[in-house]
């Protein structure tokens, strides 16, 4: 099946349901309009030119145009290339990297788009989501020709979604995924989460990454429930609008879910109806799931994916877990896919057993013009994870962390996690974060970051006293210090890299 054809079933099932909402400017559409404009965005897309196999940069804030952008380019047989705009000092990399034949953009963005469409010269059409800007296309102006759209290719094996890694490792890779195994992913993962048509689903996150596809847009569309999307997330706005949305599930990272905790502490109570928070772009703190399972009462449910993925390695259940121990753990692989801990020679790890988390059973179709990295990446008809962890005996995934960011400390290989969630569960520790820094006497020495919580003070030697008992490590090397802030990544993670460029200052 393909991505877009979701859509039709919903509005045949259902058409006058809320198939999409965009929060910031509280537009919403039916299934049935929802289709009509996907057609008119198609069409638009055609009358330039756009034609199967084409590239359609979309480089835009969340919005209604961003999803019918997706949908339109979809339907033409043509793929969707998302690049998050926290990246406009480069995007003339990613231009050069996939070569789009048009590139849909916000007004806003019209400097870095211009620019690198003019450095790169691949580009056939710019086409302006807010009206019309010298030497681009109006979209509003294009919708409303309404041109009729060829036949849908209907070719399920084709590349629909293009979106790129975030670079840890190397230069971004884009990612490709096909219609197919990408919609039978979105519909188990829907399942898992037991979405139903009458949920309301939720993401502020933004719709570059492929954790947005695969958790907020098709699991949702695979049933006709409402999908809402949010550009300008704030602590307070967020929650108001959660609130108003009567937002059933929500689909974030670690920073606003814990930014949902903390307003919903400050009003005591949670925006209602919410059953279930949904966590993917790194590791949720135990200390974060007790929270929502001990002050909320609500169910936390982490999920470990991939851009290379179109699903998830392993997904939770929207239950609440009353067993503490079992609180690090993501849960089990989704029933399309085949997750296994391997080795270093490529044999399975035995039950317990820490080695690279790799899948099969579905995945990308490659990395986009890179078939040595793909290859690399797939080696033995595995999807290679780059990061370690282990599998009980329930088939439940703990992740420990990815390879590259292990810290060799005398000898002995460090888990940044394991020292991050003790001092998480220090009193006045908001956020921390292990690196190293090269040690003049070869491995590294450990360096934890750490925020303090509003109104309240750390003592970095306390601390240090305060977890040796928690962890295995000898920490006499350690060094903790305070931070105001720690950076991020677009995608919401901790930027350990700058972290560890600026600790070896």
């Amino acid at each position: 099946m393909l991505m877009h054809h979701l859509l039709y079933r919903a509005a045949e099932r259902a058409p006058d349901n809320v198939a999409f909402n965009w929060v910031d400017r509280d537009v919403a559409l039916t299934a049935s309009e929802a289709v009509d404009s996907m057609e008119r965005m198609a069409g638009a897309l055609a009358h330039l030119g756009v034609a199967p196999g084409d590239r359609v940069l979309i480089f835009a804030h969340n919005g209604m145009d961003y999803l019918l952008a997706m949908l339109g380019s979809w339907r033409l047989g043509a793929i969707s290339a998302l690049v998050n705009v926290k990246y406009a000092d480069d995007l003339a990399y990613y231009v050069d990297d996939h070569r789009p034949k048009a590139i849909i953009y916000t007004h806003d963005m019209e400097g870095p788009v211009k620019a690198a469409a003019a450095a790169v010269g691949c580009v056939s059409h710019l086409i302006c989501m807010d009206g019309p800007q010298d030497g681009a296309h109006a979209l509003p102006e294009l919708l409303a020709a309404r041109f009729t759209p060829p036949n849908d290719p209907e070719d399920a094996s084709a590349i629909a979604h293009l979106s790129y890694t975030s670079g840890t490792t190397g230069k971004p890779k884009g990612a490709c995924l096909a219609h197919e195994p990408t919609v039978t992913a979105a519909r188990c993962i829907g399942e898992r989460l037991r979405i139903r048509a009458d949920d309301r689903s939720f993401g502020p996150t933004a719709l570059s990454s492929s954790y947005q596809l695969v958790a907020n847009l098709l699991p949702p569309m695979a049933v006709g429930a409402t999908v809402n999307v949010m550009g300008k997330w704030t602590q307070a706005s967020g929650w108001e609008a959660l609130e108003r949305t009567g937002a059933t599930v929500f689909v974030g990272n670690p920073v606003v879910l814990t930014e949902l905790l903390e307003e919903s502490q400050a009003r005591g109570r949670l925006p209602s109806p919410l059953r279930f928070g949904l966590s993917g772009g790194g590791p949720v703190p135990p200390t974060l799931r007790k929270a929502f399972r001990d002050v909320l009462k609500l169910p936390l449910v982490e999920s470990f994916g991939q851009s290379e993925i179109g699903g998830f390695f392993a997904l939770g259940f929207p239950e609440l877990e009353p067993d503490d121990t079992k609180l690090v753990r993501i849960g089990p692989g989704t029933p399309d896919k085949e997750v296994a801990i391997l080795t270093t020679s490529g044999t399975r790890a035995p039950i317990g057993t820490v080695g690279e988390i790799c899948l099969r059973g579905g995945f990308m179709a490659g990395y986009w013009g890179r078939p040595e990295k793909t290859a690399e990446t797939t080696r033995g008809g595995w999807l290679h994870s780059g990061d370690l962890g282990s599998i009980d005996a329930d088939g439940y995934v703990t992740m420990r962390g990815r390879v590259a960011e292990l810290v060799t400390v005398d000898g002995v290989d460090w888990f940044p996690r394991d020292v991050e969630e003790a001092l998480a569960t220090q009193p006045g520790v908001l956020l921390a974060a292990l690196v190293g820094i090269p040690n003049p006497r070869g491995g590294a020495t450990p360096i934890a970051f750490v925020t303090e919580r509003p109104g309240q003070t750390v003592d970095p030697i306390a601390l240090k006293a305060a977890i040796a008992p928690l962890v295995s490590y000898d920490l006499t090397p350690l060094v903790i210090r305070k931070a105001i802030s720690l950076p991020m990544t677009p995608t919401g993670k901790i930027a350990k890299a700058t972290l560890a460029a600026e600790a070896a200052v």
